[in-house]
């Protein structure tokens, strides 16, 4: 005979009930705090981000990701639709059904980066001659070319075509979201969700810009659009391979901006435990007074000896100094503290700062832990495949 059990049949009534969150059902957080980071002078631009989730029934771990989903920017869209020739109103049919063509720009598709199918249309069926080279020839040109340019710039290559909205958007992506480290602890910060963006900015010059400012969809949206009391439409996305070990373990985090973003969730939770874990943190920024991110805390965490930090600043001397360097100058305790089980993460720039980063352990490695460069290397794959080195580069 089974015996019910009144708890735990009502713990699992609830969490049957709890709304799946999802791309295409994003739970509406409300607003509580949008902060600049960096100082207004800075050529980086960084936003603090807290979000209400109380309501929410989303549960999040340290390490974990959140999906913000975006809307167009207002001018972009009005922009688009007078290239297009039609009033914003018009009536379209696209994948969602029937609805206006300002509100499929504004919320269905990717207008701020350029399309590739637009450009294969217009090389192809449009035969404009300079997208057809940029095609044909070597990827690192086409992405260089890319870079700030929107699918506005695209339709200017070719002021003759007036296609109608439905042969335009079918042309187009949809509009994805954008998925940022969370950067809180659901212990520390509860009810709360925390992300720390970068904007993406792309200012117009007197050679290049027809006069116009680009920024990325997501990032300029949570900037310049997004106010405390508004709400942002969000869903969670678990990150199994970067979540803390257990609480007496030694972590090695590394990251350098916004790579910053998980580790203060990690530092928050771990401080919050009752673990004979350490943790050290390499972080670098350009200026200690102006994109230091989190500044304060960490300075705070490091004099109560519950964070040891070493910070690079790449632009307060004449030769640039960054993370990768700094691990080389600690390279004899790095290793001991990898040696005795010490669980290290990277987060951050995939394209240089992460090849640097694993140069310099396999440097560390070999220097110190006796082997050749082939060991050296063969080991930092050891430690990638055990789950004690973990990487979240993007």
């Amino acid at each position: 005979m089974t015996t019910a059990n009144p708890t735990s049949d009502a713990a699992s009534s609830r969490a049957s009930k709890r709304p799946r969150w999802s791309r295409r059902n994003p739970y509406h957080a409300t607003v509580v705090q949008n902060d600049l980071l960096t100082a207004p002078e800075s050529d980086k631009e960084v936003r603090h981000l807290v979000l209400d989730i109380a309501d929410s029934g989303l549960d999040y771990r340290p390490g974990d990701a959140v999906n913000v989903t975006p809307t167009n920017e207002p001018a972009l869209v009005a922009a688009i639709v007078e290239r297009l020739g039609v009033p914003g109103e018009t009536i379209i049919a696209d994948r969602k059904g029937e609805r206006t063509l300002t509100n499929a720009l504004t919320h269905g598709f990717e207008i701020t980066s350029t399309s590739p199918y637009l450009l294969d249309h217009l090389a192809n069926a449009r035969g404009v001659a300079e997208v057809a080279e940029l095609l044909a020839g070597d990827r690192t040109r086409l992405d260089a070319w890319s870079r700030g340019r929107d699918v506005l710039d695209l339709l200017n290559l070719d002021p003759s075509w007036s296609p109608t909205p439905e042969a335009f958007l079918a042309e187009l992506r949809p509009l994805a979201a954008r998925t940022y480290s969370i950067s809180s602890s659901p212990s520390v910060h509860e009810g709360t969700l925390h992300l720390t963006p970068a904007t993406v900015r792309h200012m117009a010059t007197p050679v290049w810009g027809d006069g116009r400012d680009r920024g990325g969809a997501a990032s300029t949206y949570l900037a310049d659009r997004v106010e405390p009391g508004d709400t942002v439409g969000i869903y969670l996305t678990a990150n199994k391979s970067f979540h803390l070990p257990e609480p007496d373990t030694d972590i090695i985090m590394v990251g350098p901006g916004t790579g910053i973003a998980p580790f203060r969730g990690f530092l928050h939770e771990r401080r919050n435990d009752d673990g004979s874990g350490r943790n050290w943190l390499f972080h670098g920024a350009r200026r200690r007074d102006q994109d230091f991110l989190y500044r304060d805390e960490m300075w705070a965490m490091e004099a109560d000896g519950s964070l040891r930090l070493d910070v690079a600043f790449s632009r307060e001397q004449d030769e640039k100094i960054y993370v990768s360097h700094l691990m080389g100058g600690q390279g004899e305790e790095l290793y001991s503290w990898i040696r005795d089980g010490a669980v290290l993460y990277v987060c951050g720039d995939a394209t240089q700062m992460a090849h640097d980063v694993d140069e310099t352990l396999v440097a560390i490695i070999r220097d110190y832990g006796d082997f050749d460069d082939e060991g050296a290397r063969a080991e930092l794959q050891r430690l990638r495949e055990s789950g004690q080195y973990r990487r979240d580069v993007y």
